[in-house]
């Protein structure tokens, strides 16, 4: 996956900022210019920790003076009651910050802490748990980078870094073996995965080269006829229907990869808390 930049942490702050300031914080503007104030964050309940870079841009953004002391790192675990960070600047400032910094941070360590508990599921079985594309519009690399820390593992990024060849795109391109050829002519370099959805499916995609297959909506046993079949020739991975009550028994099938768009796009932030003192 592309590395991520601080451009990328520093347009989604501007983004953030723009949208919830607008034309002035007016109920900031309440209190004296020269006032100055010290803050904590504190989490409410267990996780994972992330977000950090895009706390500390959102704070540079809003007052570059502000003062920041960070009690964790990313990808650490968190307990109920811990002060995350403390923050010392003008009130304005501090209170301006607040609400876009918690909103980053308690997104991605929302995140982080599901992808956690998902890969605590499957320890030991050698499978590798995948992101999807399904995340918060214009978070995409935020939320990915919030899937390493929890644990888990990246899918590609979107739809120009690897081909993922769907029912659609078999259908109009003629066939699976015609759908990977073409892939191959129009980018050498880029992986080649194909979907498919019964046993004859997986022989044709493995015949025609694919370096993976997703493995769309399979029983069990059909997964492990699958592994037994491809026999390491090329990656499977396991999509569909997939939840924390079958994932361990979709895990011992033997697959390389299992994707999970849950780790993404149903998250609950964790609750968090800013505590302001002048």
């Amino acid at each position: 996956m592309p590395a991520l930049t601080d451009t990328d942490i520093a347009d989604n702050v501007r983004a953030a900022l723009a949208e919830d300031i607008g034309s002035g914080d007016i109920t900031a503007a309440l209190i004296a210019a020269d006032t100055r104030a010290q803050a904590r964050v504190i989490t409410r309940e267990d996780g994972v920790l992330c977000g950090r870079a895009w706390v500390d841009e959102v704070f540079r953004q809003v007052d570059a003076d502000s003062q920041l002391d960070w009690h964790a790192e990313d990808g650490q675990q968190i307990e109920a009651g811990a002060t995350l960070f403390e923050v010392r600047g003008l009130a304005r400032s501090l209170l301006t910050a607040e609400r876009a910094a918690l909103n980053f941070l308690q997104l991605l360590s929302g995140t982080a802490t599901r992808c956690h508990h998902y890969a605590s599921l499957v320890a030991g079985t050698g499978v590798r748990l995948l992101d999807t594309r399904k995340t918060i519009p214009g978070l995409r690399r935020a939320q990915k980078y919030a899937v390493r820390c929890g644990g888990c593992h990246n899918h590609r990024i979107g739809l120009y870094d690897a081909f993922l060849i769907k029912e659609n795109h078999i259908s109009a391109c003629g066939g699976i073996a015609a759908a990977v050829r073409e892939a191959r002519q129009i980018a050498p370099g880029k992986p080649v995965e194909v979907e498919v959805e019964n046993l004859e499916e997986l022989r044709q995609a493995t015949e025609a080269g694919a370096d993976r297959v997703m493995l769309d909506n399979f029983s069990l046993e059909d997964m492990r006829q699958a592994v037994a079949l491809v026999a390491r020739r090329l990656e499977l991975e396991a999509s569909g229907n997939i939840t924390e009550r079958n994932l361990r028994d979709v895990a011992e099938t033997g697959v390389d990869f299992i994707s999970i768009g849950a780790l993404t796009k149903d998250c609950k932030a964790l609750d968090l808390s800013m505590r302001l003192s002048i």
